[in-house]
């Protein structure tokens, strides 16, 4: 486990308004925070929170569509299905380097998650049914991603930030692939046009949720935008991924699940329908479709990948005592 990031965090270290308005004046001036720095514990419990939680959503993130890698149409789809799927485990492990720099282990927030106590993205608790929900996701799911984590390059932690420029270059890719396979389908024969508004209209209302509750009932939301963790609300992250959204599915063929939607020309952006936060709550509380199974497969790969980290620890005891120079007698 790193220890950097506790620097600053003991006893010895009192949290004076001096030394939070200091703290306050690095942040206001766009400075970046690093792990050596001393920060308030609540800044670093925030991030933890917030790391570990990016970094879960990306390695579940992989079940849904691994699901459909044996299934893809063509050896194209699949190679393309494969290295997306590749890609978003690098990203939760550059994620867990991250929040590790913060003086938590990988062991830690992996066993939080199993019991419960940690959350990934609810988005990832529905079932992928076909084909173009591979798509949908792709076009949606990474597209609302993008929204949400284009601005996390500039957020004040700088081992976060500098993860976040590779990962939202790669999520960019995903996100075009997902697009062209529904376009695809959309120029397709019927049956294919219908496959791929069927999953527009499952997906389309979890997308939104994607961002999180609405700003009035978001806990966090003020302190890590003080904080410049965030850059942007939950609702005017929702509003930019609407506005930039609608147009791509015009041009698509496909109608958005919601009759309410419409342009509002004084706002100069789309109203829309209001979201079922029932729904949003109930999966977040684990009591989604699939919310047992996926952190079911993930406490099987975490038991069965055990050994693995036995040996490698192991190893590294093995070299590391191989490499100790013995003091010569005097």
């Amino acid at each position: 486990m790193y220890s950097q990031g506790l620097i600053g965090a003991g006893s010895e270290n009192k949290e004076t308004p001096e030394f939070l308005a200091a703290f306050q004046a690095r942040i206001d001036a766009d400075e970046k925070i690093e792990p050596n720095d001393r920060m308030p514990a609540a800044y670093r419990k925030t991030l933890i929170r917030q790391i570990g939680q990016h970094a879960h959503s990306e390695i579940v993130g992989m079940l849904p569509e691994g699901n459909w890698i044996t299934r893809a149409p063509t050896l194209r789809r699949k190679a393309a299905l494969l290295a997306k799927v590749q890609d978003e485990g690098g990203h939760g492990l550059y994620l867990y380097s991250a929040a590790e720099t913060l003086g938590v282990s990988r062991k830690e927030m992996t066993e939080e998650l199993i019991s419960g106590r940690a959350k990934y993205s609810s988005i990832f608790n529905y079932p992928t049914q076909t084909w173009a929900d591979i798509g949908a996701i792709g076009w949606l799911v990474d597209g609302a991603a993008i929204m949400n984590q284009v601005p996390l390059c500039r957020c004040s932690y700088g081992p976060y930030a500098r993860a976040m420029i590779r990962v939202c270059k790669e999520e960019s890719f995903h996100q075009r692939q997902g697009y062209e396979i529904m376009l695809t389908l959309a120029e397709g024969s019927e049956a294919q046009k219908d496959m791929a508004q069927d999953a527009l209209n499952r997906w389309w209302w979890p997308s939104l949720m994607m961002f999180g509750p609405p700003d009035g009932e978001s806990p966090n939301s003020d302190q890590s935008t003080l904080w410049k963790i965030k850059r942007f609300t939950n609702d005017e992250l929702r509003q930019k991924f609407v506005d930039a959204t609608v147009p791509q599915a015009l041009r698509l063929g496909l109608s958005l699940p919601d009759e309410a939607l419409k342009w509002n020309e004084t706002q100069g952006r789309y109203d829309y329908g209001e979201i079922d936060w029932d729904e949003f709550w109930s999966v977040v509380k684990g009591h989604g479709p699939l919310n047992k199974e996926r952190v079911a497969a993930r406490k099987k790969a975490w038991d069965e990948g055990a050994w693995v980290r036995d040996a490698v620890m192991a190893h590294a005891k093995k070299v590391s005592q191989r490499n100790v120079t013995p003091i010569a007698a005097e």
